[in-house]
């Protein structure tokens, strides 16, 4: 497997960041793009990196949230400038209530630009809340079980769905997990079900129990001290060899957990190979 880095908050020289994040994933000759960031930056990267995203196999959406997914309307763009029919298009895969309209504690718009019913109309799309596998090695999770009773519990805004809002607890918040020779690496967009949780979830769904790496968005930032503590105390517990955490992890939680695991750098334009 290997997997590149198109959007993240930092980046390398030649390359731009911002806030959000996009990977693309190729694993015995299947292509996964997985999100896509908070604007056209992805498609930019992508260029510059000699990747072609008119060539995929899937698209998977971590969540709903506006800096996984505000990309997508210019994805699409380019489908349609280049010819490209919807059934020539990647499969679309993300759980069933990620792109319906979702707004922040303070009531703001935060969720996707485009809703399910367009997403449908551009892509053949697979929205489930159980696990799929998408190469013989890599699975989307699907729906992540809540284990944990110190992460994944609070209410981050509202969703609204058949004329009605809901407390959003960020059921949609789903990770892919690549297993062979009983290792296996797991690989997250924001972690708001709570990154222990996830990894709970990778090891019941797999046949691996080494963890070899631990990539992206932690949603560590400023957390509180029984969360980052049981977070490590989770960690250190599991062995896992390596970490690249990215995004919406913070510096202090990165120094932390280079007490339990080994902590690696991640940037827009760094590229993983397993």
């Amino acid at each position: 497997m290997k997997i590149k880095v198109l959007v993240d908050n930092n980046a390398s020289v030649k390359l731009k960041g911002e806030w959000g994040l996009s990977y693309y994933i190729e694993d015995e000759g299947k292509k996964i793009l997985f999100d896509v960031g908070t604007s056209d930056l992805f498609i930019k990267n992508a260029d510059e990196l000699g990747i072609d995203l008119m060539d995929l196999d899937y698209i998977v959406f971590s969540h709903g949230h506006f800096d996984h997914t505000w990309g997508l309307p210019h994805l699409i763009r380019r489908y349609m400038e280049q010819g490209i029919e919807k059934d020539d298009r990647p499969i679309f895969v993300a759980h069933p209530l990620a792109f319906y309209p979702k707004y922040n504690v303070t009531d703001k718009e935060n969720g996707s630009l485009i809703g399910v019913e367009e997403i449908k109309r551009h892509f053949n799309t697979k929205f489930t809340k159980i696990p799929l596998k998408l190469t013989e090695n890599i699975t989307y999770l699907g729906e992540i079980k809540r284990i944990n009773n110190f992460e994944g519990q609070n209410i981050l805004g509202k969703y609204y769905k058949d004329g009605k809002y809901y407390d959003d607890y960020m059921i949609d918040d789903t990770a892919l997990v690549y297993e062979k020779n009983h290792e296996i690496i797991i690989i997250t967009g924001c972690s708001h079900s709570g990154i222990c949780n996830i990894i709970e979830n990778a090891l019941y769904y797999s046949q691996g129990n080494n963890i070899v790496d631990l990539i992206g968005g932690l949603h560590l930032i400023n957390p509180e001290s029984d969360i980052i503590n049981k977070t490590l105390d989770y960690i250190k517990s599991k062995s896992i060899e390596k970490i690249h955490p990215c995004h919406c992890t913070d510096l202090k939680s990165k120094i932390e957990l280079s007490s339990v695991a080994n902590v690696c750098e991640l940037s827009v334009g760094s590229i993983l190979k397993y």
